[in-house]
This record gives C-alpha cells, sequence and structure tokens, in this order.
C-alpha cells in the first residue's frame, strides 16, 4: 500500500468544496455482492445479461422475472451490509465541508443504508417496482417471490393485470439521471472514482464532463482505461484504504 500516495490523495479531498464520488461494482463486492462481467461474474451464467434487457422484459416477463430474481434478490444482495468504506464516506458527508455529492452504478442501496443521503442512483435500485401502464408502484418485498408480479391496481375496466417491471436500468433503458450527473460533475472541483471499471458506457464517459480545472482521482483495484487520465491512481481494496485515507481528511 503506497500510503505517500494516499496522503496525497487526502490532501485533495480536503482542499475540496465541490466533491463529487463516483461508485462502482468494486464498492459492493467488498460487501459480499459479486460483480457482474469477470469469468465468475453474475453475468457469466445462463444468458443472464442479454436476459436483463427491457426488450427481453417486454417479450418474456415470466422468464425476465425468474432470472432477475436468481441474480438481483439472491441473498447475495439481501443479506449484503455495508463495509468500513461506505460508513467512511457517509460520514464524510456528514461533516459536511466538502458539498459531497454521490454518483452510484450499484443498484444494491449500501451507501443509504450506511448513511448517505445525496446519493444519485444511476442504475436504479432494488426497493421497488412499477406498472408501465398505469404507473402504480410497489414495494418490491410484498412481490411474490416465485411467480411473475402483475399489476393489481383497479382501472375502469377493473383489475390492470400488465407485468411489473423493476426499477432499475435494463440494458436498452436510457440512463435517466445521467445528464444531471454531468452537470454535477462539470460544477465539481474534484471526481473522485471509487471501485468502478470505468467500461460500462454511458457512465464511462461522465468523468469526461469535468472540467480542465478538476483533478480525477481513482481509488481501484484494477488498472482502468482512464488511469493515464487521472491525476492521481491508488490501486487497493476500498474497505481498506478509504477509512485510514478520509481520517487524515
Amino acid at each position: 500500500m503506497d500510503w505517500q500516495t494516499a496522503e496525497r490523495m487526502a490532501n485533495g479531498i480536503a482542499r475540496a468544496r465541490r466533491l463529487v464520488v463516483l461508485t462502482g461494482a468494486g464498492m459492493s463486492t467488498e460487501s459480499g455482492i459479486p460483480d457482474f462481467r469477470s469469468a465468475s461474474g453474475l453475468w457469466s451464467a445462463n444468458h443472464r445479461m442479454e436476459k436483463m434487457s427491457i426488450s427481453y422484459w417486454k417479450q418474456n416477463p415470466d422468464d425476465f422475472w425468474a432470472v432477475f430474481r436468481e441474480t438481483f434478490l439472491s441473498p447475495y444482495f439481501l443479506q449484503a451490509k455495508p463495509h468500513m468504506g461506505h460508513y467512511a464516506l457517509a460520514s464524510l458527508e456528514e461533516g459536511g465541508r466538502h458539498g459531497l455529492v454521490l454518483l452510484t452504478q450499484n443498484v444494491d442501496g449500501l451507501h443509504q443504508l450506511a448513511g448517505n443521503r445525496h446519493v444519485i442512483e444511476l442504475h436504479g435500485h432494488l426497493r421497488t417496482a412499477h406498472c408501465p401502464l398505469c404507473h402504480t408502484a410497489y414495494h418490491m418485498a410484498d412481490l411474490p417471490r416465485d411467480e411473475t408480479p402483475y399489476c393489481t391496481s383497479l382501472t375502469l375496466k377493473g383489475e390492470c393485470g400488465y407485468p411489473l417491471r423493476p426499477d432499475v436500468v435494463l440494458f436498452g433503458d436510457p440512463v435517466p439521471d445521467y445528464t444531471k450527473a454531468a452537470l454535477l460533475i462539470e460544477q465539481a472541483d474534484l471526481l473522485l472514482v471509487l471501485g468502478s471499471s470505468l467500461l460500462v458506457e454511458p457512465v464511462a464517459s461522465l468523468p469526461f464532463s469535468r472540467q480542465a480545472s478538476c483533478p480525477l482521482y481513482i481509488l481501484n483495484e484494477e488498472s482502468t482505461p482512464l488511469d493515464a487520465e487521472a491525476e492521481i491512481v491508488l490501486h487497493a481494496k476500498i474497505g481498506e484504504v478509504l477509512p485510514g485515507l478520509l481520517a487524515m481528511v
């Protein structure tokens, strides 16, 4: 562990007053949630990736929901707890001096469980589902666990009966908050990327929204395509390094 680099990163964060943090799957793997794109990741089995698309949900809602439950309503997600890196970010936000806004690619809600409040979930979340026809919202915990959920809202023609969809961004969906996230990064005086491979578009392009005066810091176990563009890069586990790093702040 290069603590000299960590100290430089801490000093930069300490000076920031409009800090934007972007987190990816590497933030969640340390809480026991598998990643998606590695050889053993969640997309490696049963063609899960192609089945998590908006077109597949429309054509095959029964199979879509079976794969969705197997992937996202598994014990990996439902039993996951925030780690010390999550709590370190929550403490940094609570301090209030850095104007911290958190952008996350993760759908697990662990940042909120740790105490962060200014969170933009770029890929949605697992808390709710909704009916695209009549727009009725449902808590995910209230839906049947072993069958496709259909809308039970009453309309003038009787029960709606349309298949529900989860409130996550599926392949083929736009990212609703992309423009908002890009504007926040454009206004930032520091962008800190934690646990993101910076490979998944369109979120991977967000760092290019920053001004020339806004430095990019990356803390990730593996290298990313933007390492050469970053002012500081630290390859380490977030939960092991971030608490001590932010304690310097």
